[in-house]
């Protein structure tokens, strides 16, 4: 399994504290419809942080019966247990997932030696497609370039990364190290086309939740060889992905689609509502982009 393409970071949407099953599933729904190329349950946008056991389990469970096999699945398995991950891997193999996304070890900070024996122990027990998510700004450790090849070149099962410093420095030296066919995926929406333009096969995306055209868009047009085209959308959406990232993931991705009719845009505290002056920002922003035609500046 290779993957590539626009795939949606889902969000995941709650009412009255509890997961909206149906909201879900039509969210889903918008995202194939549009063209997406495949899903990304139980991420970071998807407040996995806070989900229980149980519903993670079952946003993973209720991705991947919605999907139906229509566009892969990489579903979040990571933990800063690695024991935890192992189990989290095999519960998304067992439930049909075409993948799983692995985040680096947060809190722990762990050394280069210690994300390679974390990685190690999670390939090891499973025949199963992995990616490792590289975030430093919000693990406090960074998956370096040496490290990953060495995890690419010593286990077949890690089959590509999603790489989320935006540093083209860092993601050159990935692309130079890592084997042929190693799938190296933008998890920065700003950097997404200049990552693909390197070599990279994709983005794993937040703003995509709320236009998955658009951003299905600049990636078939880089694809096909279009590259006039894809930096146009790319430009036009600077300032949507600014609007997007006003404050924490996935605040403004929640509070967009609240907007558009398409979800409750409930968060999980520690995260809270989004002030005023940056809702107003955004709306503004959603409008411009004709993504709520049926409002006014």
């Amino acid at each position: 399994m290779r993957f590539s393409g626009t795939m949606t970071a889902l969000v995941t949407p709650f009412t009255r504290a509890v997961v909206d099953e149906k909201a879900y599933r039509a969210l889903i729904e918008r995202q194939i419809t549009q063209g997406i190329h495949g899903l990304v349950p139980c991420g970071t946008t998807g407040e996995s942080a806070t989900l229980s056991h149980a519903e993670h389990e079952r946003v993973i469970e209720l991705c991947i019966d919605q999907a139906r096999g229509r566009v892969p699945v990489l579903a979040g398995a990571g933990s800063n247990n690695t024991a935890e991950a192992v189990r989290l891997v095999h519960f998304a193999q067992k439930a049909g997932a075409d993948g799983a996304l692995l985040i680096t070890p947060y809190y722990n900070k762990p050394t280069q030696e210690g994300l390679y024996q974390h990685f190690k122990a999670i390939a090891e027990s499973v025949d199963f497609p992995l990616v490792p998510y590289n975030v430093p700004s919000r693990t406090g450790c960074n998956l370096l370039p040496d490290t990953l090849a060495r995890l690419a070149s010593d286990f077949s099962n890690i089959v590509g990364v999603k790489e989320a410093t935006g540093d083209m420095t860092q993601c050159s030296r990935i692309l130079k190290s890592c084997p042929a066919g190693f799938s190296v995926l933008s998890g920065d929406d700003f950097t997404a086309l200049p990552l693909m333009s390197l070599g990279g096969c994709g983005v794993i995306s937040v703003t995509s939740n709320v236009a998955p055209e658009q951003m299905v868009g600049m990636y078939n047009s880089f694809a096909a060889g279009d590259l006039p085209r894809a930096v146009r959308i790319h430009r036009t959406l600077l300032s949507l992905h600014d609007a997007l990232f006003s404050e924490t993931n996935p605040i403004p991705a929640k509070t967009a689609l609240a907007l558009m009719g398409l979800a409750s845009g409930e968060l999980r505290l520690p995260l809270c509502p989004m002030n005023e002056a940056n809702k107003t920002k955004l709306v503004d922003e959603l409008v411009r982009q004709g993504l709520l035609p049926q409002m006014r500046k």
